[in-house]
């Protein structure tokens, strides 16, 4: 029996992933920029064995049939490279809830690319790895390199991959996820993405994503808050409002969802640097500067609707543990 375990956390995208031009290699439409979240995280541990077949367990719950079905696929691409024939048995831990908008699957199949293939012997480089991960989530590309990472969307299978802008150490940055649900998303991204081309705008967002990434990157490198924070507000909206347009039409937010942008705004006009993101759920990621973190936090958890906040700092590589 071969095991290996690694660790890896999520990231909130700041110019977004939303469509795919294959939905079977998760190629996107257009590429994207992120930064992992320190503190929270998926564990993951792979034993390639002598099973009959492969089991999965997620927080010490069993999972069978379409969860289990994405993971067998990650493990068959892996047990081809590595030329081996042995069955896994997966077993996962978040410290974060799954399914609601805080990149659980990027975090999930990340851990799962690098701790699958260890476990395999291979010692994949880490655009390989990042490739390897995009296939079970696109998201996960950005889960395998360090700090502030960007996913080039490439020519074809081989070069869409994941890299790193700049370390984590480079800008003192701060998640405030507002969690306004922990529930499970009835709709999850890969249905998402699969109907984002229905909708009449994702043309017009896609077309314009390079300026916004280059907005976004040039904003991080610089370290210019305004700039960062007008972009990943813009760029958040624009894809919910595909989301909104599609057939069928996808509404994430919730009341208490809308409040938090309209105090976001009103907070950063009188001085406090401050912004929103919203992946695909109802959870808000208010992003400040560290120094900021403690007030932000303080000001969210008073806002009807937040149930809880979680901080996050920016988070490093993908690892073996």
């Amino acid at each position: 029996m071969i095991t290996a375990t690694a660790l890896a956390h999520p990231n909130i995208a700041f110019i977004k992933y939303w469509g795919n031009r294959d939905n079977a290699l998760r190629l996107p439409v257009n590429g994207s920029i992120s930064m992992n979240l320190d503190g929270l995280f998926t564990r993951t541990t792979v034993s390639f064995n002598s099973t009959k077949r492969d089991s999965l367990s997620i927080n010490k719950q069993e999972v069978t049939g379409k969860g289990l079905d994405r993971v067998s696929y990650i493990l068959d691409l892996v047990r081809k490279m590595a030329n081996i024939n042995e069955r896994a048995e997966v077993t996962s831990e978040n410290n974060f809830p799954a399914g609601a908008g805080i990149a659980s699957s990027a975090a999930a199949f990340a851990a799962l690319a690098l701790a699958s293939s260890r476990a395999a012997g291979l010692t994949l480089s880490e655009a390989q790895l990042s490739v390897l991960a995009r296939r079970g989530s696109g998201s996960a590309s950005r889960s395998i390199p360090a700090g502030f990472v960007e996913w080039q969307m490439g020519k074809d299978e081989a070069d869409s991959y994941a890299f790193s802008i700049a370390p984590a150490d480079h800008w003192n940055l701060v998640d405030c996820v507002a969690i306004v649900s922990s529930s499970h998303k009835k709709t999850g991204s890969t249905e998402g993405h699969a109907i984002a081309g229905t909708s009449p705008l994702q043309n017009a967002r896609v077309t314009d994503a390079p300026r916004r990434i280059e907005i976004c990157r040039n904003a991080i490198l610089k370290k210019d808050f305004e700039a960062f924070a007008n972009i990943i507000e813009h760029d958040s909206d624009i894809m919910h409002s595909v989301m909104m347009t599609s057939n069928p039409p996808l509404m994430y937010w919730q009341s208490a969802t809308v409040e938090i942008f309209h105090q976001v705004r009103e907070w950063r006009a009188s001085g406090l640097p401050v912004g929103y993101t919203v992946d695909a759920g109802a959870n808000v990621h208010v992003i400040c500067l560290g120094d900021s973190a403690k007030e932000v936090e303080k000001r969210l958890r008073k806002i009807p609707g937040v149930s809880d906040v979680l901080v996050a700092g920016v988070g490093g590589a993908a690892k073996v543990v």
